[in-house]
């Protein structure tokens, strides 16, 4: 957390740490008042320029334990079926 004071005067730092992926809370008189985020991360919770593809993904890649659990089906028998 920054109180604002120091918030103005280290900007870039606070610019660079947003951008590593690090939300940056700025606090005036001591509450939080807001929040620096890269632009990816503002666009993605605001809804915008996202595809349904990017809302609907992992934020990181699965591993191959998660994928194979995700997408594994059980083989099914056979049914009689009666036309």
């Amino acid at each position: 957390m920054w109180q604002l004071q120091e918030a103005k005067a280290r900007f870039s730092e606070v610019v660079e740490r947003a951008l590593k992926g690090e939300p940056q809370t700025v606090t005036r008189r001591g509450r939080p008042v807001v929040v620096v985020v890269d632009w990816a991360t503002y666009t993605r919770l605001r809804g915008e320029e996202a595809s349904l593809w990017e809302a609907l993904r992992a934020p990181e890649p699965l591993s191959e334990e998660e994928a194979e659990t995700l997408f594994t089906r059980e083989a099914a028998g056979y049914r009689e079926v009666g036309f």
